[in-house]
């Protein structure tokens, strides 16, 4: 088996997911809305995606209402940090077997 292949963490698979966990790596928190507008996504997609994440831990969700607007705030839990370090380890692992 190649390299890196089984530590592939099967939820960042998915770009959106992987792109959403990638933005929020730096630590910071972002709302739905700038999230939405960072990936390109529509609202129905993006919040299927933020679900599945949260759900399994990778991130966090505060909902808030500002203005009379909800407002949701996304923040990468440290499960989220460590999966997404060895997801991209694991590609890198798969990227240096491709150039072997």
């Amino acid at each position: 088996m190649l390299e890196g292949l089984n530590d592939l963490e099967r939820l960042l698979e998915h770009r959106t997911r992987l792109a959403a966990c990638v933005v929020l790596a730096k630590g910071e928190r972002l709302t739905f809305a700038g999230l939405k507008e960072l990936l390109g996504e529509t609202d129905g997609n993006l919040g299927a995606h933020l679900k599945k994440l949260e759900r399994s831990g990778f991130l966090t969700a505060t909902r808030s209402a500002a203005a009379s607007r909800p407002r949701t705030w996304y923040r990468l839990t440290s499960t989220g940090h460590r999966a997404l370090s060895r997801h991209l380890a694991a590609l890198e692992a798969l990227a240096r077997h491709a150039t072997d």
